[in-house]
């Protein structure tokens, strides 16, 4: 046991993806215990077994072990293969849940990534599908990691009993560029996508009219598409969402999103992501808040270069990541205010020495 040294050790059931992200990355064993050791229902819940296993496909060599009791696991790093993968996805949680670890790895990769997840396609504790692939990919291209990135909707799937089905391409890089982000620009324009799947599909409309309403008093250029899915492709579930994001002119995005609910008409659905999204606005920065962790991930893994990043207040998650990443990589954020003679002025930016993160995995054709 000479190497116990390097085993990252975390307690308790929160953060539990980006921890697993980080110790593939890092290639340092990682052992999570006191897993819902208290809870009536202690250990991992289904959605978080079915992540391991798809953890464990998409890389090659990865040893986990799950104690008896599942409150406790230990994860021991191979390398990421990428290549063809298909996935169930449990119906606890939407593919937003897997999708955000894998994009973290896809990159660094072997070979470019083909993943097909089958499930629920937008929910209320994820990021669906839909923001996923109109502001998480942006994201990666700030990094340089663009040609064949897409993320294709196949079928929709409402909860409770799902039936989408997307489909992520990811490119390999060597290395990701350093990341400069430091103006956040003003509000230029304004995208979104309504769906309603099973439901009568005037409800679509219903949900643009009401976004517009709210959102014509700030900015004329506003573009909400009504996505329409039939048959077979609309899932299994009645459901209907819609998805804002709110683009400004240096590229930075903000997003938010919103979805139906027993007995709420679709006007206050998209009352609420109206609202959401100017909050989201006022909060600032250059990436919102969902975003944050996955953007100070690459700026760490990036080349040996200062990368600086502007952002609102960040959340508990994004703390916590900053935590664990200095466990990881050993990588240190240097964290000033960003307007200092603006006191009003929550945003912050964060500036890291990139590790020099070279791909070692793929193959050198």
């Amino acid at each position: 046991m000479a190497q116990a040294p390097n085993v990252l050790h975390f307690s308790g059931h929160q953060y539990l993806r980006h921890r697993l992200v980080l110790s593939i990355l890092s290639g340092k064993p990682v052992r999570i215990d006191k897993i819902r050791s208290d809870d009536k229902n202690p250990g991992l819940r289904d959605y978080e077994v079915s992540l391991l296993r798809l953890l464990e496909r998409i890389t090659n060599g990865t040893i986990i072990e799950i104690s008896v009791t599942g409150t406790a696991i230990l994860l021991k790093p191979g390398v990421i293969a990428g290549g063809s993968v298909t996935h169930e996805c449990p119906l606890s949680r939407s593919v937003g849940y897997f999708l955000e670890p894998v994009i973290m790895l896809a990159p660094f990769a072997k070979k470019p990534i083909q993943l097909t997840l089958r499930g629920i396609t937008t929910d209320e504790h994820d990021l669906s599908v839909d923001i996923i692939r109109t502001v998480t990919l942006p994201h990666l291209q700030l990094f340089g990691i663009s040609d064949g990135l897409e993320l294709r909707i196949k079928k929709r799937g409402s909860a409770p009993l799902g039936g989408g089905e997307v489909q992520f391409l990811c490119p390999i890089v060597k290395q990701v560029k350093t990341l400069d982000f430091v103006d956040p620009g003003r509000i230029k324009r304004i995208r979104g996508i309504s769906h309603a799947v099973r439901v009568n599909p005037q409800f679509s409309n219903r949900m643009i009219e009401a976004a517009r309403s709210v959102l014509n008093r700030y900015i004329p250029d506003i573009y909400l598409y009504s996505d329409v899915y039939k048959g077979e492709e609309s899932g299994k579930s009645p459901g209907y969402a819609l998805s804002l994001l709110a683009e400004s002119t240096t590229g930075a995005m903000h997003s938010a999103e919103a979805i139906s609910k027993p007995g709420v008409p679709p006007e206050d659905i998209a009352l609420l992501a109206a609202r959401s999204l100017l909050a989201e606005i006022r909060r600032g920065g250059a990436v919102d808040r969902q975003h944050q962790t996955l953007v100070l991930l690459m700026m760490v893994l990036g080349s040996e270069d200062v990368g600086r990043c502007r952002m609102g207040e960040p959340t508990a998650r994004t703390i916590q990541f900053l935590r664990d990443v200095k466990e990881a990589f050993g990588t240190a954020f240097k964290i000033v205010p960003a307007d200092p003679t603006d006191p009003d002025s929550l945003d912050l930016v964060f500036s890291c020495y990139g590790v020099g993160y070279v791909n070692a995995n793929r193959s050198l054709a």
